[in-house]
């Protein structure tokens, strides 16, 4: 489901934005980098998460997320320059595992790990 373009978005640097939302009455956006990314041979994302307090408390009662991401460095539609991406999945927190460990290798700052299940992906540019 990830195309071949948004692999070659998630080798430069620029920020991807995590949006969740619970009962509250606004989204909850974070942040993390595109570096930060790792993807499964199932095509799950992870990322090494140290804080996302309020998205995790909204896993609770929506496991729903949305990400955006981009990088200028690929080309996107039309030979524009740039382009980014919109992915729709469902999310959830682990704190132990064999990909936590693996995670917490590279990356000691965090306390968790986010696991995005992709639902849908969408080129945006």
């Amino acid at each position: 489901m990830l195309s071949k373009t948004f692999f070659e978005v998630i080798k430069h640097e620029g920020v991807v934005s995590v949006t969740s939302w619970g009962s509250s009455d606004a989204p909850h956006v974070r942040c993390t980098w595109n570096s930060f990314l790792r993807i499964t041979e199932d095509k799950r994302i992870l990322a090494p998460i140290a804080g996302f307090t309020s998205v995790q408390e909204d896993m609770v009662k929506n496991d729903k997320v949305i990400l955006t991401l981009g990088s200028r460095e690929v080309e996107g539609f039309n030979g524009y320059q740039g382009t980014g991406f919109l992915i729709e999945g469902r999310a959830r927190f682990l704190d132990a595992g064999e990909e936590f460990d693996q995670m917490k290798e590279d990356y000691p700052f965090m306390n968790k790990l986010l696991e995005v299940t992709v639902e849908s992906q969408k080129q945006l540019l």
